[in-house]
């Protein structure tokens, strides 16, 4: 994390009588992806700016069983569940953030019927709030006649009908909105979900992000905005596919935001 930056655990919180606004749920992107880190550290920044107190569960944060879910070992995911909510349920955790969709889903969806009821947001939707609220204020200046597209992620939008937020954020940066021509209900997976990250593609013609970043092409953007650490890593492989580094550049919602708050 930035070095004028601290961010507590929820031991340390609990230990010294306090309790976060709210829960940040880092995930295994977040935490081991050395370009998913970046995300994580700019929506710290932006929460450290908005003066939000929240907290991690850092070393006692395990995965959230998503991906064996997906992948068919229910087993596993019950197990990989269960730990996290004795410990979220412990802590008395209320309210939690996070910048992977499908943590956002699972944690939100799936986890109450094991015993783990929480109010759960994607970090499109904390951002959007906090600007509401009037407590972070952004200059979009920087993107100022940029072109900006948005790639939904499944299990942010189709999955839990979440279309509005990420692009709220996006007109707030003085960008121009371009949409591909499958969106919003209609978007296309970038080929990571339901486990497919962790294993090699079956034989076809080409591969799902390839496909999906020729539909970003197709609009010129300068910019694909991501709102999930997985898209993010397929969409950046497919620029790369094409030799388009230099033209186009892949971000995720919480950097474009970051950039504009001058974090």
């Amino acid at each position: 994390m930035a070095e004028s930056m601290t961010v507590k655990t929820m031991a340390q919180m609990t230990a010294s009588g306090e309790q976060p606004e709210v829960l940040f749920w880092v995930g295994c992107m977040g935490s081991f992806d050395d370009r998913a880190k970046k995300i994580t550290k700019a929506f710290s920044k932006i929460l450290h700016k908005s003066n939000v107190k929240f907290a991690v569960l850092g070393a006692e944060e395990s995965c959230t069983g998503d991906p064996a879910k997906r992948a068919g070992n229910e087993f596993l995911y019950q197990m990989q569940a269960f730990t996290n909510i004795q410990t979220l349920n412990a802590y008395e955790v209320k309210r939690i953030v996070t910048t992977c969709p499908h943590c956002f889903n699972i944690l939100k969806n799936e986890y109450p019927e094991l015993g783990g009821n929480y109010e759960v947001l994607h970090h499109s939707q904390f951002l959007q709030n906090l600007l509401a609220d009037g407590r972070l204020t952004i200059e979009g200046g920087s993107f100022k006649g940029k072109k900006i597209t948005f790639h939904d992620p499944c299990y942010l939008g189709r999955a839990n009908g979440v279309f509005e937020a990420p692009r709220e954020l996006i007109r707030k940066l003085d960008a121009e909105l371009v949409e591909m021509k499958r969106c919003k209900s209609q978007g296309l997976c970038c080929g990571a979900g339901g486990a497919q990250m962790f294993k090699e593609a079956e034989k076809g013609d080409k591969e799902i992000n390839v496909e999906r970043t020729e539909d970003a092409i197709e609009v010129k953007p300068d910019i694909i905005a991501a709102g999930c650490p997985f898209c993010n890593t397929m969409m950046t492989d497919g620029v790369k596919h094409f030799n388009k580094e230099e033209e186009i550049e892949v971000k995720d919602l919480a950097e474009l935001i970051a950039e504009a708050a001058d974090l």
